[in-house]
């Protein structure tokens, strides 16, 4: 199971090259909630999302042989952004494999660090499977985006960084797709916190992790039609459910219209961009006040890689939002 020490050197190989991303406040949302937020800024992260870590942290960790074989990941849209930056910063050849429906920016900026891109049906193909081909045929280097040590010990450095910054927190909601961020993330949290209560947060539609961690097994459900295209994950992956029945007390879910109220404050109040995904832990905090109420509580603002086209089209109503 990830340890901190994991975490700890993960943070080692990422000083200097990862952002240190801010810690954000509003006296707003604190008002609002009766409760003092705490809000990890990953929308600022390189490529925009936490995934940057995870990424880098995998591919720094190959030897110099395994790297001149290139590295393969399947990735709706962060983690294939993330392993094509770390990637040409090793000078090392990645291919992604991608939803079709993928947002179209995800997809470019994938492209601009110069990753070769496969295109799949997500409700009919099965992305790992076109992976491990490509793996098998070129003898490239699988970099799956939550099921990975390497990965999770890369993300768990940005609770870890939000709690020197911030120090004492009640509880830590950190938005939930595969489990790599939740699990990294409550390693570092209860290692450095110990009283801590740490929550994953996912959409309502695409509660696999909330069914998996109440029913004690990992739960599979079909793709989940929801705004947070980040968190289409039909299954939390087996090394971070370990962590996570050990160390989460439970996960949250949303809405989507709560999901796009959250991308709408940010903006409006904070003047930060956050896509669906990035904005849903906060969206559980503005869903369930009450839980959090007199608190110190830590938020991760997981990503902001959306294009304006559909940033608009969410917050006008423009796009459809059950």
């Amino acid at each position: 199971m990830l340890q901190f020490d994991d975490v700890r050197s993960a943070a080692a190989r990422l000083k200097g090259v990862a952002h240190r991303t801010p810690v954000l406040r509003s006296s707003t949302l604190d008002a609002m909630l009766d409760a003092q937020v705490f809000m990890k800024a990953e929308n600022l992260q390189r490529m925009g999302a936490f995934k940057f870590r995870g990424g880098f942290n995998a591919v720094n960790l190959l030897s110099d042989t395994q790297r001149a074989r290139g590295v393969v990941a399947f990735s709706s849209g962060n983690h294939a952004q993330a392993v094509a930056l770390a990637a040409r910063l090793h000078d090392c050849k990645a291919t992604i494999v991608m939803p079709h429906d993928a947002p179209l920016s995800k997809v470019a900026a994938t492209r601009g660090y110069g990753a070769e891109v496969i295109l799949y049906d997500r409700y009919r193909e099965d992305r790992a499977l076109i992976a491990q081909r490509i793996v098998q045929e070129r003898g490239a280097e699988l970099i799956p985006p939550f099921d990975h040590l390497p990965v999770m010990a890369g993300q768990g450095t940005t609770a870890l960084e939000l709690i020197e910054d911030c120090g004492t927190l009640d509880a830590l909601i950190v938005c939930a797709g595969g489990g790599g961020l939740l699990s990294g993330c409550a390693v570092a949290a209860k290692h450095m916190l110990p009283e801590i209560a740490v929550y994953g947060a996912e959409p309502e539609r695409g509660n696999d992790m909330q069914q998996s961690l109440r029913s004690g097994r990992i739960v599979s459900i079909e793709v989940p039609r929801t705004i947070c295209d980040g968190q289409q994950t039909q299954a939390v992956g087996r090394l971070p459910f370990e962590v996570i029945q050990a160390l989460v007390r439970d996960i949250l879910t949303v809405p989507d219209p709560v999901v796009v109220a959250a991308m709408r404050f940010g903006f409006e109040r904070m003047k930060v961009v956050l896509e669906p995904s990035g904005a849903c832990a906060l969206a559980a905090l503005m869903h369930e006040p009450g839980r959090f109420r007199g608190q110190r509580v830590g938020v991760t603002l997981s990503g902001g890689n959306i294009d304006a086209a559909r940033f608009n089209a969410l917050l006008s109503g423009a796009e459809a939002v059950d």
